[in-house]
């Protein structure tokens, strides 16, 4: 496999994709143990790491916690339509939303809705006074459709190896 080329035009190889693969399932591995993983020795894993991240590529280091830790909650995605395509009404919606600790992720997307946002509550009952509150705010939501987690299916991390292939 030829080197690809992030989008920082650092170049990644085998043993790069390597360690981000590993390092995204086991954050707290030790250097050594990586190293060893990797067929190479500490300081040259050492400097690889300190490579992708002065890079970029490797953008933080956090523990995965168990939303089960905190007993029953509920996840819901909710699609979102707003009323006006104007710059300043986007960013608005998106001022709002960054300022709502129980929106999780949230992505704008093309098509029929403008976003799909993911929000963690503790039960139905939050989640609708979260969507009211936002509502009263007028930030210029026209629609929105609200899908319920019923059973986690699949969350896994970034497939390394299938993103690193050069097309």
């Amino acid at each position: 496999m030829s080197a690809p080329k992030a989008d920082n035009g650092v170049r990644l190889d085998d043993r790069d994709i390597k360690i981000l693969s590993i390092l995204q399932r086991e954050g707290r591995i030790p250097k050594a143990a990586l190293a060893e993983r990797v067929n190479l020795s500490a300081t040259p894993c050492w400097e690889r790491l300190r490579r992708l991240e002065d890079a970029g590529i490797i953008e933080s280091y956090q523990a995965v916690v168990s939303i089960k830790a905190f007993g029953p909650v509920t996840i819901v995605f909710m699609q979102v339509e707003i009323d006006s395509h104007r710059q300043e009404d986007f960013a608005t919606f998106q001022d709002a939303i960054e300022a709502t600790p129980e929106i999780v992720e949230c992505w704008g997307v093309g098509g029929g809705i403008d976003y799909i946002c993911k929000l963690i509550v503790r039960t139905l009952d939050d989640y609708q006074a979260l969507v009211e509150g936002l509502l009263a705010q007028d930030i210029g939501i026209k629609r929105y459709y609200s899908y319920v987690v019923t059973q986690p299916i699949k969350n896994v991390p970034l497939p390394v190896e299938l993103l690193a292939r050069e097309s």
